[in-house]
């Protein structure tokens, strides 16, 4: 995916000159690239191009239309901050952006502010907020599950835990490639919860 992606970018980067139009395009493509890495736990990297795009978005805002492509790099920004353990910068971008996103990306910022939370160890608050989110599309499948999963997990309820990311695990193993992050991260979840209940009292 990722050399795909660097190949487009270069061929919109040569012609990006043309007008504000191609260069926003140059900045969604960049803005996937920033996903891919997350995915990748490569994030530091996707921090800096993150914090490029959005440095980009300000000389562009005059020409065009550019609040979605921002938006999107400040979720990705959170996102990335979220995977070095930064959680409460990644919890202020999440709740200072989630009154002007739109319904597709105020979903994904609401999972990006519910691992932020889990992250700072406030578990009850991330279960609360993982009661507000419906189930997305096919590439959404089991996220809600995991970060259920997760602040079960960090309340102790184990059972409960251990049940619903199985849900999520299926969900995943069924409709998402084998190589998915979101398999690995149900597994590694299970089996940690699976060796505590095997652990000596």
């Amino acid at each position: 995916m990722l050399p795909e992606l660097e190949t487009l970018i270069t061929e919109v980067r040569q012609t990006a000159d043309a007008g504000p139009n191609l260069r926003a395009m140059l900045l969604d493509l960049r803005s996937n690239r920033v996903v891919v890495l997350v995915q990748q736990d490569r994030f530091t990297k996707a921090e800096a191009e993150a914090k490029d795009i959005l440095r980009a978005i300000t000389r562009l805002a005059h020409l065009t239309e550019v609040w979605e492509t921002e938006l999107a790099a400040l979720t990705n920004l959170a996102s990335a901050l979220n995977g070095q353990g930064r959680h409460e910068e990644a919890e202020a971008i999440a709740r200072g952006n989630l009154p002007r996103a739109d319904e597709p990306t105020a979903a994904v910022l609401h999972r990006v502010l519910v691992r932020s939370l889990d992250g700072q160890g406030r578990y009850e608050e991330a279960l609360v907020e993982v009661s507000r989110l419906a189930p997305g599309g096919r590439a959404d499948s089991g996220a809600v599950e995991l970060d259920k999963a997760r602040a079960l997990h960090g309340l102790g309820r184990r059972s409960e835990a251990e049940a619903t990311v199985r849900q999520a695990l299926t969900a995943c193993e069924q409709l998402l490639h084998p190589a998915h992050p979101r398999i690995r991260d149900a597994r590694t979840l299970l089996t940690r919860i699976t060796a505590e209940d095997l652990a000596p009292e």
